[in-house]
């Protein structure tokens, strides 16, 4: 069995504060870590920061995510250097900041979250004719991302839950890989895969037909087994399988044994110990 390609969700968010530079320098520090996953948004001034939430007041398991309040977009960027993430001394980072303090020996997966605006068509594929217009819509976010990413010298791989996102890219600098991730529709996800002939797709750890995990309810999926084979399909077109959020050994058992090419996980270590190692 192969073992798949291990991607560090917001920098093991299951063991640092994640989306900030701290985390992303110890994933990277780990031998197992092929790629950093990081979602950005944009500043107040455009600046591509690194946090998930659009609002800096969530929380993780009852514990602040920041300690400042408001919309991420209307921040400042010296308001974000000072802000704290999750109780610790590290603040929200500016997406040059992390490129910079990241080696090019490990990839990174980088996440389109928003790109400044309330209006979002998440995890829809767009019909022709508001195609263009979601493209524009995130143009000029996207252009000022894949800026920072010029120089930065490991792999990149952009993914999102807008087709808008994807179009962007596409049309900004064709070089870069780009994925969309799936929540409750599946048919939705290939076509947008098909449509920008996207070099990997994301579908959540349900997704796969005939593991352990795929009668569970995750992600806008009832606990069913999935209407189709997206694993079988995607890799029919061509295309790496790269499922989202893994957090036990078993679950990254269950999709490593299924055939799947990536796994984003919350923790390190997962794949340790492999369906091999247990008892038959």
């Amino acid at each position: 069995m192969d073992t798949p390609a291990v991607i560090a969700h917001r920098g093991y968010a299951g063991v640092a504060p994640e989306n900030t530079i701290g985390a992303a320098v110890r994933a990277a520090e780990r031998s197992e870590t092929s790629m950093i996953e990081i979602d950005v948004q944009p500043a107040e001034c455009g600046t591509p920061v690194v946090i998930h939430d659009e609002r800096l007041e969530g929380a993780r398991d009852g514990r602040p995510l920041t300690d400042a309040t408001g919309l991420v977009r209307d921040a400042s960027r010296s308001k974000l250097a000072e802000t704290r993430v999750l109780g610790t001394r590290e603040s929200v980072p500016t997406l040059a900041s992390l490129l910079e303090a990241v080696p090019a020996t490990v990839g990174l997966n980088v996440e389109l979250k928003n790109p400044g605006t309330a209006s979002l068509r998440f995890s829809e594929s767009l019909p022709q004719d508001e195609r263009d217009g979601r493209r524009e819509c995130w143009r000029p976010f996207v252009e000022r991302v894949v800026s920072d990413c010029h120089g930065f010298g490991g792999e990149v791989l952009f993914s999102s839950f807008c087709e808008g996102a994807i179009a962007a890219v596409r049309d900004v600098d064709p070089k870069y890989a780009v994925a969309p991730l799936i929540w409750d529709d599946l048919e939705a996800g290939l076509e947008i895969a098909r449509r920008y002939d996207c070099e990997a797709i994301h579908p959540p750890r349900n997704a796969i037909t005939g593991s352990a995990l795929a009668t569970t309810k995750y992600a806008g999926f009832p606990p069913d087994e999935p209407a189709i084979d997206v694993l079988e399909i995607a890799h029919d077109e061509g295309r790496a399988v790269n499922v989202w959020t893994i957090e036990t050994w078993h679950g990254f058992a269950d999709l490593a044994a299924a055939g799947v090419d990536g796994i984003i996980a919350d923790y390190p270590g997962l794949g340790t110990f492999s369906r091999d190692d247990r008892d038959s």
